[in-house]
């Protein structure tokens, strides 16, 4: 494991959960510059400083829309300050693609998605799901925009280990039974960060949700639109609630789906999202002792449970071969179960993964953990973990300050979360602490007054953001109205629920939100 949080969709349930971005317009807007807004540094404070007079010709101008190579999709470049304090100075170019309202009916405007992470691309996400995938009447009627945020992808991404480093690096010990096993585990914390600063050092400060919820208001003034209409998942709530915050009087119609609590310090999030992965993995072994095939005994759950953690204590005293030069030890096998713990159609792939496993031949526990790292099979990997350790540890100051005499203390706290994930997350958390910059940001409610009605979306057994995120986020926001899907999974519009889908689908084409309370399963 590395950077926690979690706040990803896997590849593994990319298909079936999600977010978008949307943007439409090729024309340029006259839009003045935000009259609320954050400075440079990445607080909150609203800013009418004159650096709005050198923001203006961020919000006029227009995109040059070219063939991506992908049919139907088009592509382009979205030019934002890389320091908003500094407008004049260094720019980055953010990657921007869409897909046309295909009609009939009358356009409604641009829908931006986003995946989530952070880290996760958007026009990957769009290109590959949301503008193909997207109920019918929504990509009818708008414009489907996928953003790649700043740092992220195809826009300047942040970069930090190489391919053979990254391996390394994600099968190092992430619960160390010894002091020297605590000094490698915090040496590696230290190569990363000192390898990003080194590869990214210009961007690494400016990364952070304010600035990429900034750069989002300008994509929206670019494409046209005089509100901004939206879906984010997972972090993506984040970066749509901060959206909000900053720029309430042109927030259109957003859904976030997989909320988090931006209330919280990162130690709470990182133990409230393990105690989501242990409702995931309780479910999942509920399950798992029905089916003929359970590598895990078929008694009872907690018995599976049991056998799961010995497995994990067994490969992290003997990795299991894998038919490559990586051998499955206790992260990437741990890694590998998170994985499918965000899709529950994954279940049966991880059921057949761990009997492979435990009989000695760890290739496909190893290929789902791949899969959640984003690994190509020449050993290169994208730059989702680099770029989610940098917009974490920006966001939020570190869980752990003091270093591993603090995760010391927390572990009990973590594995009272989850007995089978708590030792592993707690250990994870403490990336940040040797992080080169400063966090800008800190824990704060959001209640974006003055807002259009914002949809919030929880899932009861949601793994990586934990249903009581949905509960809190829609209760601070001012216009919040929750909606709960009675379900497993991460996340819930376009997993396979009509009640979801048709209340989304409504507010996003009609205005109207669901009524505040409504349950779905």
């Amino acid at each position: 494991m590395d950077s926690r949080r979690l706040l990803r969709i896997s590849a593994t349930a990319l298909t079936a959960a999600g977010l978008i971005l949307s943007g439409c317009s090729t024309s340029g807007s006259d839009a003045a510059a935000p009259s609320s807004s954050a400075s440079a540094s990445g607080s909150r404070s609203a800013s009418t400083s004159a650096s709005s007079a050198g923001l203006r010709a961020y919000y006029g101008q227009k995109v040059t829309w070219r063939d991506c190579g992908v049919p139907g999709f088009q592509c382009g470049t979205v030019h934002v300050p890389l320091d908003y304090a500094k407008p004049a100075g260094a720019r980055v170019d953010l990657a921007i693609s869409r897909v046309k309202a295909t009609g009939p009916g009358k356009r409604l405007g641009s829908l931006l998605v986003n995946p989530g992470g952070p880290g996760g691309s958007a026009v990957g996400y769009l290109q590959g799901y949301a503008g193909i995938g997207y109920p019918a009447p929504v990509r009818a009627r708008y414009d489907i925009v996928g953003v790649d945020p700043r740092g992220v992808a195809r826009s300047e991404p942040v970069e930090c280990l190489t391919g053979p480093q990254m391996d390394a690096y994600t099968q190092v010990d992430v619960t160390p039974d010894s002091a020297a096993e605590q000094n490698a585990l915090a040496g590696s914390y230290k190569d990363f960060a000192a390898a990003c600063e080194k590869r990214s050092g210009k961007v690494l400060p400016h990364v952070s949700t304010v600035e990429a919820a900034r750069d989002m208001d300008i994509v929206r003034a670019v494409l046209g639109d005089e509100k901004l209409t939206y879906v984010g998942a997972s972090y993506g709530t984040f970066l749509g609630a901060t959206y909000a915050e900053l720029f309430p009087d042109r927030t259109g119609r957003l859904v976030l789906d997989g909320a988090m609590d931006p209330s919280l310090t990162a130690e709470q999030l990182n133990r409230e999202q393990t105690a989501g992965f242990e409702t995931a993995i309780n479910a999942f072994a509920a399950d798992c002792v029905k089916q003929t095939d359970c590598p895990l005994g078929t008694a009872s759950a907690p018995a599976a449970l049991d056998a799961l953690k010995r497995f994990f204590r067994e490969v992290d005293a003997k990795p299991v071969p894998t038919g490559e030069s990586r051998e499955l030890g206790e992260s990437l096998a741990t890694t590998g179960v998170i994985a499918a713990m965000y899709d529950e159609s994954a279940w049966p792939q991880l059921r057949e993964a761990l009997t492979r496993a435990m009989g000695g031949e760890g290739s496909a526990l190893l290929a789902l953990a791949d899969s959640y790292y984003e690994r190509e099979a020449d050993g290169s990997y994208a730059n989702l973990m680099d770029a989610n350790a940098a917009v974490n540890c920006l966001d939020l100051p570190p869980a752990f300050p003091a270093g591993p005499t603090d995760v010391e203390k927390a572990v009990p706290s973590f594995e009272q979360a989850s007995s089978v994930f708590g030792r592993n997350l707690a250990w994870a958390a403490l990336n940040c602490t040797y992080w080169p910059a400063r966090a800008t940001g800190s824990p704060h409610r959001i209640t974006a007054e003055g807002a259009a009605p914002i949809v919030v979306v929880g899932t009861t057994r949601d793994p990586a953001t934990p249903y009581k995120w949905a509960r809190s986020l829609a209760a601070q926001l001012s216009s919040g109205t929750l909606l709960t899907y009675e379900g497993d999974g991460h996340t819930a519009y376009g997993r396979g629920s009509d009640c979801i889908d048709t209340a989304i689908n409504t507010y996003l084409l009609e205005g109207t939100p669901p009524q505040n309370g409504k349950r779905c399963s």
